[in-house]
């Protein structure tokens, strides 16, 4: 993990950056100001994008930023996105995420989550407590990769605190040297396994319930969970929506036998107010501990988008020049 805490200074000067941008940009619609967003990261402080071009070129799995601008004035938690959507919460803190998403990489959005916005707001909705999304709360969310079914998912998830007064943890983990015998990983590194879009990516039911969507009636991608660099793999895995080859025991029983001991190696993050992480998502999994949620608008509140290295391919793939992958 590689950090960087900004002094006053620094933390006034992104404020008067996103303040300026957000009054010369309304009304405010992230899709359309992005490109001009990213120009004007090439004003954030010299030391925060040094810390940010040195950690993307490094590859570091976890990358934080403490002390970024946080409103003093802060709405309150929205009841959910749409609230957030509507009331427009939190838009400086949006700018300000984006900015430094943007020294690491370019944010994009999915058509099919909180109707293509590029930046989300994490936040728990009554109803949801139980869901496999990021609105959920009593339910442990569990380490994955973002967007596991997608060849386009991001290189990076930016995630930045608002609020988190019960010191909520992010969970996170990676593969270590000596994890998994290495016939495990000889076969995590075989085509062997399928990759399901999560329900965030599925219609659901107005009232919380589970999508009516069968697992395995969904489309999938099918690949390896352990790719790249011999001696410092790249890893692609969700046990909610991975699932080895049918009739494949072996491969069956190396997942979980992966996913075990990605459990067992799980490290807690908690974010404070004015922190943000960026955590590379080829190289890390991540999830969220669970806990109960208040809805007095003094809940858990992150913004969050995604970012790939190369906005080239997302084009190549949707065969236009859109951040919003269908």
């Amino acid at each position: 993990m590689s950090r960087y805490v900004l002094d006053n200074s620094e933390s006034s000067h992104i404020a008067e950056i996103a303040d300026k941008f957000l009054r010369n940009h309304q009304p405010w619609r992230p899709l359309a100001a992005i490109d001009d967003l990213r120009t004007e990261a090439e004003e954030l402080p010299v030391g925060v994008r040094k810390f940010l071009v040195d950690a993307r070129t490094r590859e570091d799995a976890v990358i934080t930023l403490a002390n970024l601008p946080v409103s003093p004035d802060l709405a309150p938690t929205p009841a959910g996105w749409r609230d957030a959507e509507r009331e427009e919460a939190g838009r400086l803190e949006e700018i300000t995420l984006l900015l430094c998403a943007s020294v690491l990489g370019d944010p994009f959005s999915w058509a099919n989550q909180q109707d293509g916005r590029l930046v989300h707001d994490v936040c728990p909705s009554k109803g949801m407590e139980d869901s496999l999304t990021s609105a959920s709360s009593e339910t442990q969310l569990t380490l994955h990769t973002e967007d596991v079914f997608h060849a386009c998912r991001g290189d990076y998830v930016a995630l930045m605190c608002l609020r988190n007064p019960d010191a909520v943890g992010t969970t996170v983990a990676r593969v270590l040297p000596g994890m998994l015998p290495e016939g495990v990983m000889d076969v995590l590194r075989q085509s062997r396994f399928r990759f399901y879009p999560d329900d965030s990516h599925i219609t659901v039911p107005a009232d919380g319930a589970a999508p009516a969507v069968a697992l395995t009636d969904r489309p999938y991608e099918q690949g390896p969970v352990l790719f790249g660099p011999a001696d410092d793999h790249y890893l692609r895995i969700d046990p909610d929506f991975t699932v080895a080859v049918p009739g494949d025991t072996e491969a069956e029983e190396a997942l979980r036998l992966c996913s075990e001991a990605l459990a067992a190696a799980t490290e807690r993050l908690v974010l404070e107010p004015g922190e943000a992480a960026f955590l590379d998502n080829y190289r890390v999994i991540h999830g969220r501990e669970v806990f109960t949620p208040r809805y007095d608008g003094k809940d858990r509140w992150l913004k969050r988008t995604s970012m790939v290295r190369d906005l080239r391919r997302s084009y190549v793939h949707e065969r236009s020049r859109s951040r919003v992958l269908a």
